[in-house]
């Protein structure tokens, strides 16, 4: 029986450990080539010296297993590395098909207290690392489809994160930089729909080096289901690279252990009127404040009480 992916060309960012890894693997698993990247630096901060060892190891997991794969330790965060990491899929299996943009690092302090290196570099690997890859990709499937007068097949999966769902007090470069991922999907997945492209984004939940501080109290159980493994999340990854997924697009999804939950975009919660042309700061007040009476200081989003998100 053919798998789903079979014959299809898939890049991997941030692919040498964690998610990215769990998620490469899947990819294979199904049927893919994968091209393994990472930067291979060994600190989550982005520090230390830069080594192909992890992109390679996974890759070499890969082709053990019977798959086909190779690796690329370019930094997404440099645009033309990140074109480069596109150019070789192609030159490597002759097509591109599945970009799953997963590579990050994290560099947290409150606010008040970040410098402006530890936002810059945060929202470099993040935000602009998935645009980077992107940009490429997408002007290689509009190029094709241009060429053959017909849709062509391409799948982009970006992550972001429930920092940005619900806020994340000691990181605010990485909440903003995942926000701004979902805004990048959904105008990617816009811009491209013609094309037979499709982008969604994903926010996963799992054990991983970015996340040892998350979940230090939440230890891996000596037996059974580990909830928190980065393996649980890799099957919707694949489910979304697949042409199953062709009409799941500009889609936000939590994903973790045996829960995938949907979220919706932003709805009005409330509705005011001004009694006259426009509203003057004393009818805001009356309107505002009474609406915003009682209800907890510390409340964002309803989707924090949906996925049981604790609250600051």
């Amino acid at each position: 029986m053919p798998r789903p992916l079979e014959g299809l060309c898939a890049i991997v960012t941030g692919a040498g450990r964690g998610l990215g890894r769990a998620e490469a693997l899947e990819l294979a698993r199904l049927g893919a080539s994968v091209v393994v990247n990472d930067y291979g630096q060994p600190g989550r901060d982005g520090s230390g010296e830069a080594s192909a060892t992890p992109a390679e190891q996974v890759a070499a997991e890969i082709r053990a297993a019977g798959g086909k794969a190779v690796a690329h330790t370019g930094d997404v965060g440099d645009f033309q590395q990140a074109g480069g990491l596109v150019e070789s899929a192609i030159a490597e299996y002759g097509r591109l098909d599945v970009l799953v943009n997963n590579a990050g690092i994290l560099r947290d302090r409150m606010v008040f207290s970040m410098t402006e290196d530890e936002w810059d570099a945060v929202i470099r690997v993040h935000l602009k690392g998935h645009f980077n890859t992107t940009h490429f990709a997408a002007a290689h499937w509009r190029a094709r489809s241009k060429a053959a007068q017909a849709p062509v097949y391409g799948r982009i999966v970006n992550t972001s994160s429930e920092a940005f769902l619900a806020g994340s007090a000691g990181q605010p470069n990485y909440a903003a930089a995942k926000g701004g991922i979902v805004g990048l999907t959904t105008s990617t997945a816009l811009a491209l729909a013609k094309y037979g492209v499709t982008a969604n984004a994903i926010c996963p939940r799992a054990r991983t080096r970015m996340t040892e501080d998350v979940f230090a109290g939440l230890e891996r159980p000596e037996d059974g289901l580990d909830p928190l493994a980065p393996e649980h999340v890799a099957p919707l990854v694949g489910y979304l690279a697949s042409p199953a997924a062709a009409r799941v697009n500009g889609q936000l999804i939590v994903v973790h252990g045996g829960m995938v939950a949907i979220v919706e975009q932003p709805r009005v919660r409330a509705k005011f009127d001004s009694v006259q042309d426009t509203f003057t700061y004393d009818e805001l007040d009356a309107v505002l404040t009474a609406h915003y009476a009682g209800r907890p200081a510390g409340e964002t989003f309803a989707a924090a009480d949906v996925l049981g998100l604790k609250r600051e």
